[in-house]
């Protein structure tokens, strides 16, 4: 889940929109217009407006202050968050690394719905303070602002804490898994297993709804769902990857013996006569046995195909002192956090200044493929 748009940084944390937010944020802004309108036709039109316009915003800012929440307190717990993404479901704090423990988990996941419940306690307790009497319908705009962002906030704070995986509740229970059996990677499979279950239930709810008469309220539940059983399957998934490449070393996998090419190679011989002939995803560029470069079906790609025939691989090769490398000793799955925060494939694996070989994560595909074949 990546940002469309970004709005700057908070706190050092980058935060932006997915283009499905813009959506979602203009549904609400004339739901809360109907709604205004219907229940108080004496407003006057451009009030209905402003007020639906103030309060799609303050969710917003509530929402971001419930990632960032997110955020700090992983900060705080030696987890970096890279950035902040609102999109049509709410929002996600992508960090650079899994928690380190069942504590830090624990803690990380809470802030979000703990945040998100001390706004709707504010809001409601403001609006009281002016004079809301609670379930009569609010006399100002202002207060009627108040009280919807209270009772949004207050139903976002208990549906984050529903027990499925990967909303807040199922990264509470994975934590509490976790502190009981000691294993994260087991923990994560049986918190996503409840996150499968709980997305089941909420498309066949959804569906029920729908069929019931109510609508596009039904389908919305049902599109969560739907969205909440794919995350958990991922999650299912990255659990397994985990347990199968616990305790491996970049060494263990990396490719020692990758082929190597002059830097004056012509593009396009080099294409027919290596790429598309060897089906090799990483060549290493080498000038007089020093490493110059790496390149790949990555690099080719940002080259027009009519300007081949002009172009060398020294012209479109990664340079390896612009790269970063890694560590033979490096443990594979921190590898594939970094490769996966460089937006990268590939990695140069080096040791005392020397390149020794590569990993990337199609060897770690292949090596996940193996093991699975062989049901090992």
């Amino acid at each position: 889940m990546h940002s469309h748009v970004r709005l700057g940084r908070i706190f050092g944390v980058e935060v932006g929109l997915h283009y499905s937010w813009i959506l979602i944020a203009a549904l609400i802004t004339f739901s809360l217009a109907a709604q205004f309108q219907m229940l108080h036709p004496e407003w006057p039109e451009g009030t209905v407006w402003a007020a639906a316009l103030l309060t799609a915003i303050l969710f917003f800012v509530a929402l971001v202050a419930h990632e960032l929440a997110h955020a700090l307190v992983a900060r705080s717990r030696g987890v970096p968050v890279q950035s902040i993404t609102l999109f049509a479901l709410g929002g996600v704090a992508r960090a650079e690394k899994e928690s380190p423990d069942a504590k830090t988990e624990f803690l990380v996941a809470i802030a979000g719905p703990i945040t998100s419940a001390l706004i709707a306690a504010g809001c409601l307790t403001a609006a009281w303070a002016n004079g809301w009497v609670p379930f009569d319908a609010p006399a100002t705009p202002a207060i009627s602002i108040l009280v919807w962002l209270g009772y949004i906030n207050g139903v976002l704070a208990v549906f984050n804490m529903v027990p499925g995986f990967p909303l807040d509740g199922g990264r509470v229970l994975r934590a509490v898994i976790w502190w009981i059996t000691g294993n994260g990677a087991r923990s994560m499979r049986l918190a996503a297993q409840a996150g499968r279950a709980v997305a089941v239930l909420m498309i066949a709810g959804g569906i029920v709804q729908f069929f019931a008469g109510a609508g596009f309220g039904g389908l919305w539940l049902a599109f969560i769902g739907w969205f909440l059983l794919e995350a958990a399957r991922s999650s299912y998934a990255r659990a397994y990857v985990e347990e199968v490449l616990h305790g491996l070393r970049v060494r263990d996998l990396m490719v020692r013996d990758c082929p190597s090419v002059e830097p004056r190679y012509n593009l396009r011989a080099f294409v027919e006569d290596e790429l598309l002939r060897t089906g090799r995803q990483c060549f290493m560029v080498t000038d007089n046995d020093r490493v110059v470069g790496l390149i790949g079906p990555r690099e080719v790609r940002e080259v027009p195909r009519p300007q081949w025939i002009y172009r060398t691989v020294a012209d479109v090769m990664s340079p390896i002192d612009q790269m970063l490398t890694i560590n033979p000793d490096v443990l594979v799955t921190e590898a594939l956090e970094t490769m996966g925060r460089e937006n990268v494939s590939q990695l140069p694996v080096a040791y005392e200044g020397r390149v020794e070989g590569i990993i990337s994560r199609a060897i770690v595909l292949g090596f996940l493929e193996t093991r699975r074949e062989l049901r090992v």
